[in-house]
C-alpha cells in the first residue's frame, strides 16, 4: 500500500507526525511488505508552524499511484482547497483511491464534495464552522473517528492515531495493529464512537506492578466465571483496596476491564478462527451467546456476525 500524505505551508509538526509515525512504522517494523508513505505538497518545499522547513517533498503527481491519500490537517483560516489538493482529490475518488481527513483535513474533503450526505467529524472546535460550510454533510461530535469504506474522518489532534491505527487495523488486522500500538506506546484502551474499530493491546504484566500476576491470571481463565471478589483474593487484597490499586494502575474498574479483555478475545477469536458463535461466547466467559451479543452489540455498534465478515479476511 502508497499512502500519500499532504503537507503544507504552516501545517504543525505534531498533525503532520502522526500518519507519517504510525504509517511509517508498519514498514519500518517490517509489519507488512509493499506498505510505504511519502510526503507531498505543491511546492518541494513548506515551513511548519513551528518553523521547521521541509525540503524535497513529492508533487501533487506522487497521488495518481497512491493507495491511500491522507490530509493530516488544514489551514487555520480554512480556506477552500487549491488547484493541486482539488485535483488529487478528485483524482483519488475517480480512482476509488481511499480519502483520510484527519481533525481539519475534513474540510478540503468537504469541499470537494465527497462527503455530502454522510456523518463525519472533525475537531470539536470547529464542527459547527464545518457544519455551516456545509450542509449537505452531517457532523457529529461524539465520535473518535467515522469510516465510511472509502472515506474516513477523525475527531481533533491526538484522535488521529486511534484513525491511523485503525486504518492498520483495517488493512492489516488487529494483531498487527496491536503490535504496531504497543511499539508506540499507545495508551491500551480508548473509549468513543466506532469503538469497534480501535486496537486496545493488552497492559504488559511490569507495567502493572504487584498486579501483574493477577492480571495476567485472569487473562489466561477467561473462560471462567470471575468476580472483583476472586481477583482481590488471587491478588492477596481486600476488594476494596484491590479496586483502588487497579484504577490506579489501569484507569479503569476491574468489571469493566474485564469485560473489555473479553471483547478484545472475541474479537480476536471472530477474525482468527471459524468457531461458532456459540463456542467463542463460552470461550470469553459472557455464559450465554445472548448476553455475549448484547455486549458485543453496546460495544462496538454491531454484531459478531457481522463483525466477522468485515475482519475475518484482514489477519
Amino acid at each position: 500500500m502508497r499512502i500519500a500524505i499532504h503537507a503544507f505551508d504552516g501545517i504543525s509538526l505534531f498533525h503532520l507526525a502522526v500518519p507519517t509515525t504510525v504509517f511509517g512504522e508498519v514498514d519500518h517494523l517490517g509489519l507488512a511488505p509493499d506498505w510505504s508513505t511519502v510526503v507531498w505538497s505543491s511546492a518541494p518545499r513548506v515551513t511548519t508552524a513551528e518553523g521547521v522547513t521541509l525540503d524535497d517533498l513529492a508533487g501533487p503527481d506522487t497521488v495518481l499511484d497512491a493507495d491511500l491519500l491522507v490530509f493530516p490537517s488544514w489551514h487555520a483560516d480554512l480556506r477552500p482547497a487549491d488547484a493541486d489538493v482539488a485535483s488529487a482529490i478528485d483524482v483519488a475518488a475517480r480512482r476509488d483511491v481511499g480519502l483520510v481527513g484527519l481533525c481539519l483535513g475534513a474540510f478540503p474533503l468537504a469541499g470537494s464534495g465527497v462527503l455530502d450526505g454522510r456523518t463525519v467529524v472533525t475537531h470539536w472546535d470547529a464542527a459547527d464552522e464545518l457544519s455551516a460550510r456545509h450542509p449537505a454533510v452531517t457532523v457529529t461530535a461524539d465520535a473518535i473517528y467515522v469510516d465510511h469504506g472509502d472515506v474516513l474522518t477523525s475527531a481533533g489532534t491526538a484522535s488521529a492515531i486511534d484513525a491511523c491505527l485503525h486504518v492498520v487495523r483495517r488493512e492489516l488486522g488487529s494483531e498487527t495493529a496491536a503490535t504496531l500500538a504497543r511499539y508506540l506506546v499507545v495508551a491500551p484502551h480508548r473509549d468513543g464512537g466506532q469503538a469497534q474499530y480501535i486496537a486496545r493491546p493488552m497492559p504488559e504484566p511490569d507495567g502493572t506492578g504487584q498486579l501483574g500476576p493477577t492480571i495476567d491470571w485472569v487473562l489466561s481463565h477467561l473462560d471462567e466465571q470471575m468476580s472483583v471478589e476472586t481477583m482481590a483474593a488471587h491478588a492477596r487484597m481486600s476488594r476494596r483496596n484491590f479496586t483502588r490499586r487497579f484504577a490506579e494502575m489501569t484507569g479503569s474498574t476491574p468489571a469493566r476491564w474485564l469485560v473489555t479483555r473479553r471483547l478484545d478475545e472475541s474479537r480476536r477469536l471472530l477474525e482468527r478462527t471459524s468457531l461458532p458463535i456459540e463456542a467463542i461466547a463460552a470461550r470469553t466467559g459472557f455464559g450465554s451467546v445472548v448476553t455475549f451479543r448484547q455486549r458485543f452489540g453496546d460495544a462496538y455498534g454491531t454484531t459478531p456476525t457481522s463483525y466477522r465478515r468485515r475482519f475475518a479476511g484482514t489477519a
